[in-house]
């Protein structure tokens, strides 16, 4: 794959061109995560280029738009950062402008009331600037993991099936 397919982000293709050995990253929040699966699935992202990438954190984040508070569920900032990020995947905006509307989408976990609105929201705000970096599409897939551990209290269960979920998304988009 070419650099440019691999990251839109000059700094990350000069990481990827630079890199020896693929080394896992640990979650930047606490999860009750089945690390092994989110290792698959980190692996799994690093083969896509980020096209795919950015529909794959779309697609993990959006179910989660469900569980906001009542009043952001139908706020105009997420078809503001759906159809922006749409126009970064088109190419008809750069990844300045796509970051000024993602910390606007970012305003809804900062209003949110509730912990399971506020990490759904920011999975949703992380999935919008996968747009401008790759890095971010995990980070919206750990939200989605926290947002499940606050609605099933930790279970590691659940945050399996919403792995493997995440997984099957890969699949869908490569296949």
């Amino acid at each position: 794959m070419k650099l440019e397919d691999y990251a839109w982000n000059k700094h990350e293709q000069k990481i990827k061109k630079e890199q020896i050995e693929f080394k896992y990253n640990k979650p930047k929040i606490k999860i009750i995560d089945n690390t092994a699966l989110r290792n698959e699935i980190e692996e799994a992202l690093e083969k896509m280029p980020q096209e795919l990438l950015v529909q794959w954190a779309l697609k993990v984040a959006v179910p989660y738009l469900d569980y906001l508070d009542d009043s952001l569920k139908e706020d105009s900032r997420i078809n503001l950062g759906i159809e922006t990020l749409q126009k970064r995947i088109d190419g008809r905006i750069r990844a300045f402008d796509l970051r000024k509307v993602g910390f606007i989408v970012n305003e809804l976990a900062k209003e949110s009331k509730s912990d399971i609105s506020k990490y759904s929201a920011r999975s949703f705000a992380q999935a919008i600037a996968t747009g401008h970096m790759r890095g971010h599409a995990l980070v919206s897939s750990d939200y989605a993991i926290k947002a499940t551990n606050s609605l099933t209290d930790n279970s590691i269960n659940a945050s399996t099936i919403e792995r493997e979920r995440q997984l099957s998304i890969i699949d869908e988009l490569i296949n």
